[in-house]
């Protein structure tokens, strides 16, 4: 039953994440491929970098649910466009949910092929966020990731957890969960209170030769 959840969750965060790149398409000129190709890179970016750094075969070549998820996400928002637009804030817990998940899917995956713990939390950050950084870039806009809004300090947060939580020796199962909720709830609570990195702002030359 677990098993069966962890991959209704999983499902879940790619299809959250498929819609999220293919509602960034929306109004720039791009047809239903190019959506498609847009959402899944979204999807799956992440966990291909991830494997390619550990030098494993990327996940989505092993199993074909992450493109046939990814095809649905296509096909809703086809027929829901008007209410998916509508329903923001929803997608938004959905997304975030999926920020969760894959992070520490990411961190699972690493401690697999005994890696440190700081390794793990870099493989989990760069699972959950690396697909947004390549949407971003495909669109021309500078990456989430790199903006002032918490997201890749969420996933290190929920790394940082996860250690503690195996150090104390609890349940591997448990810390995933309390792992996976810490992301979101760090990223729930960034964005509800506007807590942000402070911008790297301009150097005046004129002003630094007085």
């Amino acid at each position: 039953m677990q098993i069966n959840f962890t991959i209704l969750l999983e499902l879940l965060g790619t299809f959250a994440f498929a819609v999220s790149g293919m509602r960034q398409a929306a109004g720039k000129q791009i047809d239903w491929y190019g959506a498609y190709i847009l959402g899944l890179v979204t999807a799956v970016g992440g966990g291909t970098l991830r494997d390619l750094l550990l030098g494993v075969t990327p996940f989505w070549i092993l199993d074909g649910k992450y493109f046939l998820t990814t095809a649905v996400a296509l096909v809703t928002i086809l027929l829901f466009k008007q209410s998916l637009l509508r329903w923001g804030s929803t997608l938004f817990l959905f997304d975030t949910l999926g920020l969760g998940l894959f992070t520490v899917v990411g961190i699972s995956i690493s401690i697999d092929e005994g890696l440190p713990f700081w390794v793990c939390i870099i493989m989990g950050t760069i699972t959950g966020t690396v697909g947004g950084v390549i949407r971003d870039v495909l669109l021309n806009q500078v990456p989430l990731l790199f903006r002032e809004d918490i997201y890749a300090l969420a996933c290190v947060g929920g790394g940082a957890i996860y250690f503690i939580c195996r150090y104390v020796n609890l349940p591997e199962g448990l810390i995933e969960l309390i792992a996976a909720l810490t992301v979101i709830v760090f990223r729930l609570i960034a964005v509800k209170y506007n807590v942000n990195l402070p911008q790297l702002q301009s150097i005046d030359t004129k002003a630094s030769q007085r």
